[in-house]
C-alpha cells in the first residue's frame, strides 16, 4: 500500500507586496514539518509541488531537515495542476457587483479599508472570500475567462490520478500544495459534493498534513489536516 501525504504550504505573506512568499512563521512551520518527519523516520520516495513560490519553498525547507540528517530527499517535480484556485481573481472580479447587491459585503469592504488592525483585516478578508466564493460556486456570478470550482476539483483529481498511476508500490509521496487542492483531494477519497469541498477548504491549516492510502484499486483518507509538528499554539494558522 502506498501513502500520499498532502501538505498545505506554510503561512504566506498576507497583505504584503508579494503574498506568495512565506512569512517568517510560515518558514518555521515548514522547517518543523521536515524535522518532525525525520524524527518519525518518514521516508519520502517522491516530492511533487504546485508551481507557487509558497508551495515550492515549503517543500525546500522540509527537505533541508532531511539533508542535514544525511537522508535522501527526492528532487521536487512541479505540477502546475496543483496550483490553488484563483481566489484573488474571484474576489477581484466578483466583489464589485456583489457589493452593489449586498450592503453587508460593502460594509465588510469599508471596514477592511478603514482599519489598521491586522487581525481584523484577516477576519474581514476571510468573510469576503468565503461569501464571494460561495456565490461563485452557486452560479450567482459567472466569468468564463477562468476555471470554475467544479472544473478546478476535477483538475486536482486528474493530477492525483496521474501521480498515483505512475507511483511504484509502497511509495510515500509528499505533495506540497494549498488549501483548495487539499480539500479537493479529500473530495476524491470521500466522494464529497462540490459545495462540501469548498467548505472544507476553510478549515485547512498552514503546513498541515493530510494522509491518504492507495493501491491500484483503492484511494482512502487516513488523516486530515494534522499538525503534530506544531506544538506551539501560535504556529497554528489558517492564513
Amino acid at each position: 500500500m502506498g501513502v500520499l501525504l498532502v501538505v498545505r504550504h506554510g503561512q504566506a505573506s498576507f497583505l504584503a507586496d508579494n503574498y506568495d512568499k512565506l512569512s517568517e512563521r510560515g518558514e518555521r512551520q515548514s522547517r518543523l514539518l521536515g524535522e518532525y518527519w525525520v524524527a518519525q523516520g518518514v521516508e519520502i520516495t517522491q516530492v511533487v509541488t504546485g508551481p507557487a513560490e509558497r508551495q515550492i519553498r515549503t517543500a525546500v525547507l522540509a527537505g533541508e531537515a532531511y539533508r542535514r540528517a544525511g537522508l535522501s530527499w527526492p528532487e521536487p517535480v512541479v505540477d502546475h495542476d496543483l496550483d490553488e484556485y484563483p481566489a484573488e481573481k474571484v474576489v477581484r472580479t466578483f466583489l464589485p457587483p456583489l457589493t452593489e447587491r449586498y450592503a453587508h459585503l460593502a460594509d465588510f469592504v469599508a471596514q477592511f479599508q478603514s482599519t489598521a488592525d491586522f487581525s481584523l483585516k484577516q477576519k474581514l478578508f476571510d468573510k469576503v472570500l468565503r461569501e464571494v466564493s460561495q456565490r461563485w460556486l452557486e452560479g450567482e456570478v459567472v466569468d468564463e475567462s477562468f476555471i470554475n470550482w467544479p472544473s478546478f476539483c476535477r483538475r486536482i483529481e486528474g493530477s492525483v490520478r496521474r501521480i498515483l498511476d505512475s507511483a511504484p508500490k509502497s511509495s510515500t509521496i509528499a505533495v506540497f500544495t494549498s488549501a483548495g487542492p487539499t480539500a479537493a483531494v479529500a473530495r476524491v477519497a470521500l466522494g464529497l459534493t462540490d459545495a462540501a469541498t469548498l467548505n472544507l477548504t476553510w478549515s485547512v491549516r498552514n503546513a498541515s498534513v493530510s494522509e491518504f492510502l492507495f493501491t491500484k484499486d483503492r484511494f482512502s483518507m487516513s488523516t486530515f489536516n494534522t499538525t503534530p509538528h506544531l506544538a506551539d499554539a501560535a504556529l497554528l494558522t489558517y492564513r
